[in-house]
This record gives structure tokens, sequence and C-alpha cells, in this order.
């Protein structure tokens, strides 16, 4: 039989140290009993062999699953790339495995990539972002503990930012530009997202301003600007528009450009996330920062807290969000209020 393709094995480990191969397990599972000296030797034989240990194999074995999963909505989003490096700081580097699963869809109907997840038996999922119902989500975190990321649900770990106060700040900041005529540009309706639309609508109603309230089909850019193109054709066509995250105000950007529009002069513009792309240079888009990747960096913590305690109370973490201004906002043409 031809060996020379066949991957090494724990039995390979132990004929090369001369140690049994129950020693060999001990020493990768980290169990009490081998000397540093053997553990050592092992490690080298193994390395010198091409020895992988199966990390799902040594969790059955200790009967106790240590990986994480990590749940993306959209990888397109930075603010889910930088919710993945605050996860990756938490995480210690020779410790728990994180296993990444990403979304293929934003429209809620993929339940694929959380369900590969509990198939790779992790111990744990972090999800950002869930559109589940909160009835769905609970069922999830019957079958395996789950940390909700961006979005609040009560009797699950929960790491989010204050929405009602960012999309309230954001609000205020064109109303104080002298803006009366804002739109708000939002996504889709699922639960435990509709806090920013209701928000800038209390916001607008506290000011004795009129809503008006756009729903994009996704949250993507190409959503944006199909949404924002019927916003700015209205006959008295709002001066300012907030929207739900940053993809959706790159997207008005562009519908803006598309009709000859002039930012900021004769539209302003609002995003939520603070991502990377918001403050490049030529973009300057003012937008609120919801710290995704401390975000990332607590969900991370929880998550390693809830594996040494699966009986502990649901961790409820809220972060403060902070407006960026920057040059994407400016009073309404013939208002000179600053």
């Amino acid at each position: 039989m031809d060996n020379r393709h066949r991957s090494a094995t724990q039995s390979d480990v132990a004929k090369e140290v001369g140690v049994s191969r129950t020693l060999v397990s001990f020493a990768f599972r980290g169990a009490p009993g081998v000397s540093e000296e053997t553990k050592q030797a092992i490690f080298d034989a193994a390395k010198r062999l091409g020895y992988r240990p199966n990390a799902v194999a040594a969790d059955l074995a200790r009967k106790h699953r240590s990986a994480v999963g990590l749940h993306l909505l959209d990888i397109r989003n930075e603010v889910y790339a930088d919710i993945l490096s605050g996860v990756r700081m938490a995480l210690p580097q020779d410790g728990n495995r994180l296993i990444l699963s990403v979304s293929r869809s934003v429209d809620g109907e993929d339940h694929g990539a959380l369900e590969s997840l509990i198939e790779a038996r992790v111990g744990i999922i972090i999800a950002a972002t869930l559109l589940d119902s909160d009835e769905r989500v609970h069922e999830l975190a019957k079958i395996v503990p789950l940390v909700s990321v961006t979005r609040p649900v009560d009797g699950v770990d929960s790491v989010y930012s204050d929405d009602a106060a960012g999309a309230r700040a954001a609000t205020e900041h064109l109303i104080r530009l002298g803006h009366t005529r804002i739109a708000h540009l939002a996504g889709p309706v699922y639960d435990g997202h509709t806090v920013r639309r209701q928000s800038y609508a209390q916001t607008m109603r506290d000011a004795g301003l009129k809503p008006l309230l756009l729903e994009a089909d996704d949250f993507t850019q190409d959503a944006g600007q199909r949404a924002a193109a019927k916003l700015l054709a209205m006959t008295d066509r709002p001066t300012a528009i907030f929207t739900h995250n940053d993809p959706l105000a790159l997207g008005a950007r562009e519908a803006a450009y598309a009709l000859g529009l002039s930012l900021p002069s004769e539209l302003s513009l609002v995003g939520y996330d603070n991502s990377r792309t918001s403050g490049l240079h030529g973009i300057d888009l003012t937008s609120v920062d919801l710290h995704a990747v401390e975000l990332g960096r607590i969900a991370g913590t929880v998550a390693l807290e809830r594996l040494s305690n699966p009986d502990g109370p649901a961790a409820d973490k809220r972060l403060t969000p902070q407006l960026v201004v920057r040059n994407s906002t400016a009073p309404p043409v013939g208002n000179s209020q600053m």
C-alpha cells in the first residue's frame, strides 16, 4: 500500500517518540500527567511528521465544545469586517478556534449560514447581524448558545449600540443645520431592526416636523441608490437624507450625483456605521459611529464567559454611539444657520 500521501496520525507520532498513543492524545488535549519534556518531544515529532490534531475530535473527547462560530450578515459591509477584527482581539491566539460563516443574502431568508455553524459543532455562535424573528433567535439559542451583536434580544446574550440615541443625534444634527424636509432611508422591516426609524420619526415630531420615510429593498448600496432616486424625484424633494447604514448613504450619494445635485449644498447626507469608506477624502460622509470593533471585542469576551459559565444570566452590553460630523452635511440653500 502506498502511504506517501497518507496523513500522519497520533499513532505515527507515538511511534516516533516511543510513547503510547494515549500519551500523545493527552499532550495535545493539555491533560495533566505529561511532563514538559515529553510534551515538547511529542510536539516536535508532530511537526516533523506533519501531524495536525483534529480539533473537532479533541472537543468531543473533552465533551466540551471550544470552537466559536461567527456569523456575519454581509462581508461587503465594512462594519462586519470591523466586528470580526474585534472578535479576534478577544479570543486567545492559541485557544478557541474561530469558524466564520457569511450569509449569502441580506434578505433574512438565508438560514444555511447559521446551520453550517451548528453542524460544525461550535460551542457558541456570535451572530452579527440576525434578521430572524425573536422567536427564531430563541429557538437557535436553545440549540447552541448565542451572542447577538448589533441587536438586543431579551433573554439572549446581546452586545449592541444604542440605536435610539444614534438616530436621534443624526436627526437633531440636520434639524440644527436648518433642514425641515429630512427623509429617512430605512432598510426592510425585521424584528429588532426598526429602532433607528422609530427614533428618527419621534425626533422629527418632537421638532414639529413631518417624518418622510422610505424603505429600500435591502441594506446595500445599490438598493440605496434606487430608493434615493425616488426621494430625489419628488416635487418637494428632501434637502437632507439620514440612512439606516453607510452603504445606503453611499447609494443615495450616487443617486444625487446622477441627478446633478451638489453635496452638501443641495443635499445633506448622514449615514450610520462610520465605516472606513465614510471617512475617505472626497466622500467625507457624516455618520454615526456604533463602535463596531469594540462591539466585536466585547462579543468575543461575552462568548468566552458563556462557554465557561453556561448557566449564567444573559449579558446585556449597550454602547453609546457617537455622531462623526464631516463634509456631507451643511445648512440648506438659503439658510445660513450653523
